[in-house]
C-alpha cells in the first residue's frame, strides 16, 4: 500500500485538519466529536442544510460547506457513518432559528445514525427534517444499504436545496426541494480498478486487469455484472441507458449531465465520458442545459466513472445557477 498517510488510524483526523487550514475563510473544523460548518457560524433566520458520511469520498461533504450550499457537514471514518454525537452539534451549530434539514445518502448506518440524531435533536425543540436520497439505478439492495445506494446525485441535491435555503425559503420548502430533486435524478458507476481503504491496507475488491465492474457503488460494492475490455463509448452506453430508461427521460426533456470521476480517472478521460454521454442524449432528443464534469463524489483513489442525469425545470436551473462559495464548487460568488 503505497499513500501520502502518517498513521492509518489518523487520516481522517489528519485530513480535515490540513481541510481545514487550507480554507479557513470558508470553514471552521470542530474535533471531539468531529464536523465542519461554515465560517462565521449559522445564519440567523436561514434553513441549515446539513449532510456527511464516511471519509474516502471527498469533496463530498466537507468541500460542500459554505454559502450556497450546506452549512455543516459530518466526515465519518472512511466508508463508515458518523456518529449521531458528531452529528447533533453538527446540526445545532447549523440552526439559524428556522430549522435544519438533514440530507442523508441511502446506506443503513447513515440513515440509523442520522435518524437517531434527528430525534434527539427534536426532543430539544429543533425542528429537522430528512431528504434521504437514493440515485444509483444499479441495484435495489446492497451490503450496505436496503434499497437504493445515495451517490454522486447527492452533489446536485446539496446544491439546490442548498440554494433554496440560501434564498430564504421556509423549511417545508427546503425539504420539497430536496425531495424534488432526489425525485428526478438518477445516477450509475463503474469501476476500472478497486480502492485501497487506510486502515484494512489492501484493495477493497479483487479485479482483473481486464475486468470491469458495472454499477459498482462508491464503497466497492458488487455491481450488476462484470465485462471485459470495451472502449468508453460502450462503456458509457452501459451507463446512461438504465438511468434514461429508470428516469423515462422522453424527448424535449431538460436535463443537466454530470460525470463524476471515482478518484483516480484523468479529466480528460472523463469529458470522453461526457463527449458520448451528451450525444446519447440529445440523440435521444434531450437537451442538455447544464453540465458537470469532474471528481465530486469519490472513492479513495478507484478509477471509474460515474453518469448522472437530472431532469430540469425553471426552478431547478435558477437554484442550480444561484451563487454558490464552497471549497470544492464555486460560481456566481
Amino acid at each position: 500500500m503505497k499513500k501520502l498517510i502518517n498513521d492509518p488510524r489518523a487520516v481522517v483526523d489528519e485530513s480535515v485538519e490540513g481541510f481545514g487550514l487550507a480554507h479557513a475563510d470558508l470553514v471552521r473544523v470542530h474535533s471531539d466529536p468531529l464536523f465542519v460548518s461554515r465560517a462565521g457560524g449559522a445564519v440567523p433566520g436561514k434553513v441549515g442544510l446539513v449532510s456527511g458520511g464516511g471519509s474516502g469520498h471527498e469533496p463530498l461533504h466537507s468541500g460542500y460547506v459554505g454559502r450556497g450550499m450546506l452549512d455543516a457537514a459530518v466526515p465519518g471514518a472512511v466508508f463508515t457513518s458518523p456518529t449521531p454525537d458528531a452529528i447533533i452539534p453538527a446540526t445545532q451549530a447549523a440552526d439559524g432559528g428556522a430549522g435544519v434539514v438533514l440530507v442523508v445518502k441511502n446506506y443503513t448506518g447513515d440513515v440509523l445514525n442520522f435518524e437517531t440524531a434527528a430525534e434527539m435533536c427534536q426532543a430539544e425543540g429543533l425542528d429537522v427534517r430528512t431528504v434521504l436520497v437514493d440515485d444509483d439505478v444499479a441495484v435495489e439492495d446492497s451490503l450496505y444499504t436496503a434499497g437504493r445506494r445515495g451517490v454522486a446525485g447527492t452533489v446536485l441535491v446539496e446544491k439546490i436545496a442548498g440554494a433554496a435555503a440560501e434564498r430564504g425559503d421556509r423549511l417545508d420548502e427546503v425539504e420539497a426541494i430536496g425531495r424534488k430533486v432526489v425525485a428526478n435524478v438518477r445516477s450509475m458507476g463503474l469501476a476500472l480498478t478497486p480502492c485501497t481503504v487506510p486502515h484494512a491496507g489492501k484493495t477493497s475488491f479483487d479485479l482483473g486487469e481486464d475486468e470491469i465492474e458495472i454499477g459498482i457503488g462508491i464503497h466497492g460494492e458488487p455491481g450488476r455484472r462484470r465485462v471485459g475490455l470495451e472502449p468508453a463509448d460502450a462503456l458509457t452506453e452501459h451507463l446512461l441507458t438504465p438511468v434514461m430508461e429508470d428516469l423515462g427521460l422522453a424527448e424535449g426533456e431538460r436535463v443537466l449531465l454530470f460525470v463524476n470521476g471515482m478518484g483516480g480517472t484523468p479529466l480528460s478521460e472523463l469529458y470522453i465520458v461526457y463527449r458520448v454521454a451528451a450525444r446519447i442524449l440529445a440523440d435521444r432528443g434531450a437537451l442538455v442545459e447544464r453540465s458537470l464534469v469532474g471528481n465530486y463524489t469519490t472513492s479513495l483513489e478507484m478509477q471509474g466513472c460515474s453518469v448522472t442525469v437530472l431532469r430540469l425545470d425553471d426552478e431547478l436551473t435558477a437554484l442550480w445557477d444561484a451563487p454558490v462559495h464552497t471549497p470544492a464548487l464555486r460560481w456566481g460568488a
